[in-house]
């Protein structure tokens, strides 16, 4: 079974790249985030024309996560099971702006059970900058995620969370310490939220088979860091050790953050459990030989 996670960043305005990923890569369970569709807008029937149930948890113009699966979605769980979440959408009865910050009121988590694995889709807060209320928020958010782990689920059961977590897990996960030290994304208390997580029993499942260094999930679109392959791997797949114990190959697919269309700011990670999936080429190679030729000194 191959599964994968992909912060589209709008669903609708990747709907075209979504469904040529779906062709090239041939996922059984995609993890989608930042979907910034209602309920109601879900593209259902274009996505069950290609053989995908979808499970969408959205707000309107902000967030959203979504499960597409091919092997079934059933009990169903939104927002931790706290109840709903506000409505962002240009019409609702209160307007939300970017500025209204509230985490637990926001579409950020959707889970279900398919082909005999809980997945959870996440998309957790940004933060913007350290030690500001929406960093503070982020922090609780991983609290809550970490309180529903320890009150309704077992490191025994085969469960994935996966998804955009916005940390990069250490070091190795971003194009330069030294240069993001300070911000979000690589400061202590954040990948400390990672590290409680892997200690109450997820397993990091990209990295238990992919050890390489340089392989980044996310470039911002400013300045060209895309091509200088200035990124972080902020996209993670989660697993119990029944899931982790069974992955065989996982890659991070590069060619998806090219265009056209207008691709999204991060490209799709996968894990395939069991056997590999269908192949495709992820462009690493041939990147990373060009990035390192005309980074070499000039004579």
């Amino acid at each position: 079974m191959r599964i994968a996670t992909w912060n589209v960043n709008s669903l609708k305005a990747r709907m075209e790249a979504l469904e040529k990923w779906l062709e090239r890569a041939e996922p059984d369970v995609l993890l989608v985030q930042e979907t910034k569709l209602s309920d109601a807008e879900a593209p259902v029937m274009p996505l069950r024309m290609l053989g995908y149930e979808v499970v969408h948890h959205g707000e309107g113009r902000w967030n959203g996560v979504a499960i597409l699966s091919r092997v079934g979605a059933d009990d169903v769980v939104t927002n931790f099971g706290d109840g709903p979440v506000r409505d962002s959408s240009a019409g609702a009865d209160v307007q939300v702006g970017e500025e209204d910050f509230d985490p637990l009121d926001e579409a950020r988590m959707v889970s279900a059970v398919v082909g005999g694995i809980r997945v959870v889709s996440l998309y957790a807060p940004n933060g913007r900058v350290v030690d500001s209320p929406f960093y503070e928020g982020k922090l609780r958010w991983f609290e809550r995620l970490s309180r529903w782990l320890a009150e309704t689920r077992s490191p025994d059961e085969p469960l994935l969370l996966a998804g955009d977590y916005n940390v990069t897990p250490g070091p190795e996960d971003v194009w330069s310490e030294v240069k993001a030290h300070g911000g979000t994304h690589v400061s202590p208390r954040e990948r400390a939220a990672l590290l409680r997580l892997r200690d109450w029993g997820l397993v990091d499942t990209y990295r238990s088979v992919r050890p390489e260094p340089g392989r980044f999930s996310w470039w911002d679109y400013r300045a060209g860091m895309f091509h200088r392959n200035e990124g972080m791997r902020i996209d993670l797949l989660y697993g119990t050790r029944p899931v982790a114990e069974r992955v065989v190959w996982a890659e991070i697919d590069r060619e998806a953050r090219k265009g056209p269309p207008t691709p999204s700011d991060h490209a799709p990670v996968v894990v395939d459990l069991d056997e590999p999936g269908k192949a495709f080429d992820a462009g690493w190679e041939g990147a990373l030989e060009r990035i390192k030729a005309r980074s070499r000194p000039k004579r």
